[in-house]
């Protein structure tokens, strides 16, 4: 078995047979948060100021690969490696087409992006993370995207990654203000999730917010501006709008079951439909099975959408900064659960495939 369906089966195994064969276009939005700063909070950096250029670098290698001047290397991390090795290495077997978006960092990224005209969310713990101005020109220019990519892959699907330090915390951050319960539930880079360290931050956030307690009707554009950050609401206005013309694909864990819950938010309170028959949520098996969270019952708690996983092992890797993921550190992120499931569906990678490629990269960066 490649690929796993968590949630939702019949739906799941149904979107699953409808893609296979198929090849792929991938969005990934690129974000920042000066919550991934608060020490301790994430693992995809070893030091805050290396978590300042992590989405940054990313991008830089989901486009360029290895090359020999690199502008802003992979950031160093204590454990592992950026799951972006995963996503690159799928994207340059399958020549899976790629367009890199920036919906707020700090400096522009050193390849071709689309600059989406956001800027980076100061930390949620503020109560005030974006002006709502910028979060409506975001939710907009999303839906633009989101159907503009979904028209130039009608008979296919979209696959939208994503890279924001600090994610998962602003995840539990819409999750809690939307009312559903993530506490205990939600992922992190860290092999043990540090949930209470989130859950405090997430309370203050929102208190300063004047949202706690939650308000009994809550516009989501104006939680995001709270409590968010600029990925989430492009994420979701392009979903909403792909959605509508062809297959979808969240790629991502805990970050895009909140932009799942926050589409069905953002949908309900300014009648956006979505055909929701054609989104799944891709992740890793390292994700959709983390002992130190509940991503399945996360999934089961917003409804209405197919849990996926690809069933990747590292546990015969030659490297140990691969096998460290068997031991929970790193787990997900630009995409990497996502387009290992892709590259089962369109061209039928086996696991050990799929990690010969991986790993043939690493050789190459080393």
């Amino acid at each position: 078995m490649t690929i796993q369906v968590y949630t939702h089966l019949q739906q799941g195994r149904e979107w699953l047979v409808k893609y296979r064969g198929k090849k792929p276009i991938l969005a990934c939005i690129l974000g920042f948060t000066a919550t991934g700063l608060i020490p301790g909070i994430s693992a995809a950096g070893a030091t805050p100021k290396d978590r300042q250029y992590t989405a940054i670098a990313d991008g830089e290698f989901l486009i360029n690969g290895v090359c020999d001047r690199r502008i802003h290397p992979l950031p160093p991390l204590n454990v592992g490696v950026s799951p972006v090795f995963i996503t690159r290495s799928v994207v340059e077997g399958l020549q899976i087409p790629v367009y890199l978006f920036n919906a707020g960092l700090p400096q522009p990224p050193a390849v071709k992006a689309i600059d989406l005209g956001g800027i980076a969310a100061n930390c949620l713990t503020s109560g005030a993370a974006l002006p709502k101005q910028i979060v409506r020109n975001l939710f907009a220019i999303g839906k633009e995207w989101g159907e503009k990519l979904a028209k130039l892959s009608p008979a296919t699907y979209l696959i939208i990654s994503e890279c924001v330090v600090g994610g998962t915390t602003t995840a539990a951050a819409i999750l809690t203000g939307l009312g559903i319960d993530s506490q205990g539930k939600v992922n992190s880079s860290h092999p043990n999730c540090n949930h209470l360290q989130k859950q405090r931050i997430v309370e203050k956030g929102l208190v300063n917010a004047g949202l706690f307690p939650l308000p009994l009707e809550l516009d989501p554009l104006d939680l995001v501006a709270a409590v968010g950050d600029p990925m989430q609401i492009v994420a979701a206005g392009m979903a909403i709008a792909a959605s509508r013309f062809c297959g979808v694909m969240l790629a991502g864990g805990t970050q895009m079951l909140a932009v799942c819950a926050l589409m069905e938010a953002t949908s309900n309170f300014y009648n956006e439909p979505v055909l929701w028959e054609n989104v799944v949520v891709g992740t890793t098996r390292w994700v959709a099975e983390d002992p130190t969270g509940d991503t399945v019952g996360l999934a089961k708690s917003i409804g209405k959408i197919p849990l996926l996983a690809t069933q990747l092992s590292f546990a015969n890797s030659q490297y140990s900064q691969l096998r460290a993921y068997e031991r929970g550190y790193v787990k997900e992120g630009v995409g990497a659960g996502g387009c290992a499931i892709a590259s089962h569906l369109y061209q039928n990678w086996t696991v050990p495939h799929l990690l010969a490629a991986i790993e043939e990269l690493v050789e190459s960066y080393q």
